[in-house]
């Protein structure tokens, strides 16, 4: 049954043969499935659309390092995770529609936890006048140009979750966290499914970082 992707990694399905119910649970990360969709528009010719996704990826994932690391200094003073949470995401809705002042939280937030500046945030490094070239000034790029645009945000991401490290797995546990209070509100007789694609960031990083979660007798999953 072909699914859309939804913005939650929450996806209801009902089988149109039989109409048993599924939930389908994505551990993936908004910056990774954007990613993926950057690549596939690639692939299927759709450069411009592509780099659309590309930027997108790179924005999503700033925001993930600004929640691994707000959510690892709550780790250290051995805070409380849920109020820790609802603290960080009462504060990231400040920012939420201000692209600029989301940069301004991840320099800042890249600074106390490495305690440099961060050299990746010049428009050279982030590829910024042929991103916006084309997003906002309507140039349609050569795929090789796009090519190279996707090389250097996946190169960007890959660098900063490597110096992440395990830290990401603060960010992977809140997931997880929405995924069970979801869960918790089903029906019995609804089927949960947990897909854990590999991808290009998962395989490398997030491999192993967070097992299968047990479900309750009234759930299933495979």
């Amino acid at each position: 049954v072909p699914v859309e992707f939804a913005d939650s990694a929450v996806h209801d399905v009902v089988c149109p043969f039989c109409g048993a119910r599924y939930v389908v649970y994505v551990r993936k990360h908004k910056f990774e499935v954007l990613f993926d969709l950057g690549t596939k528009a690639l692939l299927d010719g759709y450069a411009r659309e592509a780099v659309a996704s590309f930027a997108a990826a790179l924005e999503r994932f700033f925001e993930f390092y600004v929640r691994a690391y707000a959510l690892e200094r709550a780790a250290e003073r051995a805070g409380d995770f849920g109020a820790a949470l609802a603290a960080l995401d009462a504060t990231w809705r400040h920012v939420a529609s201000q692209s600029e002042r989301q940069l301004g939280m991840l320099a800042l937030a890249y600074l106390l936890r490495e305690g440099r500046a961060p050299d990746f945030l010049t428009p050279k490094a982030l590829g910024s006048d042929f991103r916006n070239r084309v997003i906002h000034r309507g140039y349609l790029p050569r795929r090789e140009e796009v090519e190279a645009y996707a090389a250097r945000v996946f190169a960007l991401i890959d660098r900063l979750l490597g110096e992440l490290g395990g830290s990401a797995a603060h960010v992977e546990l809140a997931q997880e966290e929405a995924f069970a209070a979801h869960l918790a509100t089903l029906p019995a007789g609804v089927t949960a499914v947990f897909e854990e694609h590999p991808g290009m960031f998962r395989a490398r990083r997030f491999g192993g970082t967070l097992k299968e979660k047990a479900v309750p007798p009234s759930k299933t999953a495979p």
